[in-house]
């Protein structure tokens, strides 16, 4: 099924009803989430406010939001942490919404993220409904909410705002929208540096269609062109960032890479992923959490093997492949990278399938598990001492 031309697009009429079981399933695993959230910090005697809206990255961006790029962190052993790592289109939501209402920075970006989840939620059903139907788009949409990261869908975080984006983009891909799949696409490049997956998704989907025009010439002419400008559009975003950082470090194109070194991010081709691992078998209690790792690395691959033996289309294949290559292969903080995985939905696809063929009481049963799980340790998590 790597070509939908044929496959009949649901109805625009009552797509918000279509969509409803899948959005009112995600509110309320969401809800479990922040009720759980809730009740741990209080026994803790911590802020879930403060968890979801002031800690960690949300304070990079509220900082953008409120003075602008040009702030950094110097530590000790040299390393410049520098807020120009963050793309902007998340605090200049934030700046709007504490603009147009009486909200701080901090809590703009918590309502932006929470609409955006929404929103992600909702392109992911839409998505996954027009491949394979309404019922595994129900399943997608929950599985992604009941993920053990989870909780980083209610944060003021670009996850939610990012995988929305790149959700509605590749949806746009999938019903021939050229010129809306590279807006979003520029979009999601303003949003997170993973906005190269989306790009590469909309121009990988453009080229197979160009040679599919030179044999079959389509009856629309002016298809060419609207697809030429979702083509030209979509690397907008992130090009454009990247090319304002290297203006303002002073360092080209390659200034970006500066800053991101300074965190000390990059890309190693999971060289430094692998030594992480290694490292976890030096002593017998951490061996646990070594196997674990491998494991969790095994079955990702193994989840987009299947992805391709399906037979998804193209975009989501591309999609997917880069979102999985960029956070394995990225030499960033190890714990981060069950976050960075967030937006590769694509790979929940062959759950959903198997989830909706079971019997339903059998489906309850395994969201609903899942569900309490994901809630109990997204507040424990967020109650750690380490960033998400």
């Amino acid at each position: 099924m790597t070509d939908l031309a044929t496959r009949t697009a649901p109805p625009r009429t009552g797509a918000v009803r279509r969509a409803a079981p899948a959005l009112v399933g995600y509110a309320a695993v969401r809800a479990l989430g922040l009720v759980v959230l809730a009740l741990w910090s209080a026994a803790r005697g911590t802020s879930a406010h403060t968890l979801l809206t002031a800690r960690w990255d949300s304070l990079w961006y509220t900082r953008v939001a409120a003075l602008g790029y040009g702030y950094e962190v110097r530590l000790p052993n040299g390393d410049v942490h520098s807020n120009l790592a963050f793309f902007p289109l998340l605090p200049w939501l934030e700046r709007l919404g504490a603009a147009v209402t009486p909200l701080s920075y901090a809590d703009a970006g918590l309502v932006v993220a929470t609409l955006a989840s929404l929103a992600a939620a909702w392109g992911i059903f839409a998505v996954a409904d027009r491949v394979y139907g309404p019922r595994v788009g129900v399943g997608a949409v929950l599985l992604w909410a009941v993920l053990p990261v989870g909780i980083v869908q209610s944060m003021a975080y670009s996850e939610s705002l990012f995988t929305a984006l790149a959700a509605w983009a590749l949806y746009a891909v999938l019903t021939g929208r050229w010129v809306t799949a590279g807006v979003l696409a520029s979009l999601a490049g303003l949003t997170r540096p993973v906005g190269a997956a989306v790009v590469a998704a909309v121009w990988t989907s453009a080229a197979v269609s160009y040679v599919r025009d030179r044999r079959t010439p389509p009856a629309d002419g002016g298809s060419a062109v609207r697809r030429t400008a979702g083509v030209l559009l979509a690397p907008l975003g992130a090009a454009g960032y990247v090319l304002w950082v290297g203006h303002r470090t002073g360092k080209g194109p390659f200034g970006y890479l500066d800053v991101q070194a300074g965190w000390r991010n990059g890309f190693d081709g999971g060289y430094a992923f692998a030594r992480f691992i290694a490292g976890k078998f030096t002593s017998l209690p951490s061996a646990a959490a070594g196997v674990g790792l491998i494991a969790g690395v095994v079955l990702i691959i193994w989840l987009y093997v299947v992805c391709v033996r399906q037979g998804q289309p193209l975009p989501l294949l591309v999609y997917a492949g880069a979102v999985t290559a960029l956070a394995l292969c990225a030499s960033s903080y190890f714990g981060s990278k069950p976050r960075l995985l967030l937006p590769a939905f694509p790979l929940l696809l062959p759950l959903a399938r198997t989830l909706v063929r079971a019997r339903p009481s059998r489906s309850a049963a395994v969201l609903g598990g899942l569900a309490a799980a994901s809630a109990v340790y997204g507040a424990f998590w967020l109650n750690g001492a380490g960033p998400p």
